[in-house]
């Protein structure tokens, strides 16, 4: 008797350990993901949604990996299929604006970044690359001060990104703000000297001031 009760117990014990395990590699999409390893990412999250359809997590870790991999016909899917179950997830949202945007679709990723920046909190990860990519859109669009304005947002979230004070020199300088766009550039510069772009910015706007 007491040995049939240990081999239950025992026994108990791997299945727990079996579930455990199974658990922890569930979890490792976004572990995948943040090691760059998108393309097993992707595979993880394809086999989670295979078992539960309506899995959001995986939906959110698959779209992060399919952008990091570049494929954004598919991110910009995967994103719309998410958020036709969870019509309110902010990651889905960011993900499918930026999926839009690389995709060349400027007012449907718009719409995306503007729902996104106007409900999420002011601590949200992608807050400030949100304000970034609606300064770029507007730029495609040459709506110059619109973009000096969302730019300007984006570098008061994450004031140590170069190129984003380069890109709001830009916008600021198409605008005809040449003191201004000077300001920009030479934030750039303190933040990366060997910036071409901000070099020839600052060049640039310097001659029409003077």
């Amino acid at each position: 008797m007491k040995k049939i009760i240990l081999s239950i117990i025992i026994t108990c014990a791997v299945s727990n350990l079996l579930i455990s395990q199974a658990a922890t590699t569930k979890k490792d999409a976004l572990l995948l993901h943040n090691n760059g390893r998108e393309r097993e990412a992707i595979q993880v999250c394809e086999e989670e949604l295979k078992e539960n359809p309506r899995n959001i997590e995986s939906y959110v870790v698959m779209c992060w990996a399919l952008i990091g991999n570049k494929q954004y016909a598919e991110a910009e899917q995967r994103a719309t299929e998410g958020l036709a179950i969870s019509p309110y997830d902010l990651r889905l949202t960011e993900s499918l604006g930026e999926a839009k945007y690389y995709l060349g679709k400027n007012n449907g990723a718009m719409e995306q970044f503007q729902k996104y920046v106007a409900s999420a909190s002011e601590s949200s990860a992608r807050l400030g690359s949100s304000y970034y990519f609606m300064g770029e859109i507007f730029i495609r669009q040459a709506r110059y001060q619109h973009a000096d304005i969302a730019l300007s947002s984006a570098v008061k979230k994450q004031p140590l990104l170069d190129y984003w004070w380069v890109r709001l020199g830009y916008a600021r300088e198409m605008a005809g703000n040449y003191l201004e766009a000077l300001n920009a550039y030479e934030e750039a510069l303190i933040l990366n000297s060997s910036s071409i772009d901000a070099s020839r910015g600052r060049e640039r706007v310097s001659a029409k001031i003077k």
